[in-house]
């Protein structure tokens, strides 16, 4: 796992770190040194360093040289560094509406992510998913944080947060699955009015054909997505492998590898089958609304 880093204004994302790290695990395998490598793009060592590290946009070509030089001869699978190159240029190239807002490191990286992804499946513990979240619900959050400077910056963050929902409307809706846990349902973020509202509006975006909302009740007692929070983020390309994202106390950490990322979908699925059905759900959600 690693979180978002940048050296010198050069940014590295979630996709060129996953790309450079195979680089860089063909070239041990190869036995081949930074300096050799970089002779055989006629480059630097430092512009390996960077590819390796992902903090740079890598070109067709030089990956191409790269793979021939390394030994890797299957089409499939330089194919399928292609095209992860291709997908970090053109996210780096994007003028997302996140550019000039407050999403800014961590949160920035993943608002990209989130606005070309195809689907993205959630698991929550605590707090209801982001873009299921009302702006009252929103604000309450930021007040409890306590660690804001400018009371503005919990505006600019309510609005970032209903820009994101615009994901899931529009011409090519982001397909939404989300597992939560039945107390972030029943702790009142706000108090009772702000929460009755704000389970108002989940049982509103589960009607929408491209979500799928699932409690899982306090009864399902221990669970294979126990230890914390996690959004798992599918492409619509073949070749793009699922990235995972996972909330820490103190920011996130992105998951970047083809057997890891497999793991979270293992474990997602099975917390998924210990939930309530989808109808039986929004069963739950109406009583906890009536009741606050």
């Amino acid at each position: 796992m690693r979180s978002t880093q940048s050296r010198q204004g050069q940014v590295s994302t979630v996709l060129a770190r996953r790309l450079g790290g195979e680089l860089l695990r063909l070239r041990d395998a190869a036995g081949r040194t930074q300096q050799q490598a970089a002779e055989s793009i006629n480059a630097t060592g430092t512009k390996i360093v960077k590819m390796e590290r992902g903090w740079v946009p890598m070109r067709d070509p030089d990956i191409r040289v790269l793979c021939e030089f390394y030994g890797l001869d299957d089409r499939k699978a330089v194919g399928r560094l292609l095209e992860l190159a291709k997908l970090d240029r053109e996210r780096r190239k994007a003028k997302g509406w996140w550019r000039d807002s407050l999403a800014t490191g961590g949160m920035a990286e993943y608002a990209a992510m989130e606005d070309i992804a195809s689907q993205i499946r959630n698991w929550q513990t605590s707090l209801v998913p982001g873009l299921f979240q009302t702006p009252e619900y929103t604000r309450a959050l930021g007040v409890s944080e306590g660690s804001w400077d400018d009371p503005d910056d919990i505006e600019r963050m309510v609005q970032v947060k209903q820009m994101r929902k615009e994901r899931l409307l529009g011409e090519r809706p982001l397909r939404l699955y989300a597992v939560v846990w039945e107390a972030a349902l029943r702790q009142q973020v706000g108090g009772p009015d702000v929460m009755r509202a704000q389970l108002e509006r989940l049982l509103e975006l589960a009607e929408l054909p491209n979500v799928r909302l699932q409690v899982l009740p306090f009864r399902a007692g221990a669970h294979p997505c126990i230890g914390g929070p996690f959004s798992i983020i599918s492409f619509a390309e073949d070749e793009a492998l699922d990235v995972v994202q996972s909330d820490t106390v103190t920011g996130m950490t992105w998951v970047e590898n083809e057997m890891e990322s497999n793991t979270y979908s293992v474990l997602f699925d099975r917390t998924a089958r210990l939930g309530l059905a989808p109808r039986d759900s929004l069963t739950l959600i109406d009583s906890l609304r009536k009741g606050m």
